[in-house]
């Protein structure tokens, strides 16, 4: 039996998922944003994918827009936007 290594097995965030990321760093909670700089909305998958690698979670339910995701980072999450 062959011993694999964790490390092979973590994903590395793409640049716009990092970059999403870190800008939670500075909000209370780590709230991550609901629009870019430029006042886009974040891609669905960009969050989608940033929850399911386990590097933000939804933080509750936003009640005027019930299909968007708010979330925070994960302390996973926080590890990976303060290292890179």
């Amino acid at each position: 039996m062959a011993v694999v290594s964790i490390a092979e097995h973590v994903s590395h965030p793409t640049s716009t998922q990092l970059g999403w990321l870190r800008r939670g760093l500075d909000q209370p909670g780590g709230k991550l944003p609901l629009f870019d700089e430029w006042g886009q909305r974040v891609s669905e998958q960009t969050v989608r994918s940033c929850i399911a690698h386990g590097w933000a979670e939804p933080w509750f339910a936003n009640p005027l827009k019930p299909e968007w995701l708010v979330c925070k980072l994960t302390p996973v999450g926080r590890s990976l936007a303060d290292h890179h």
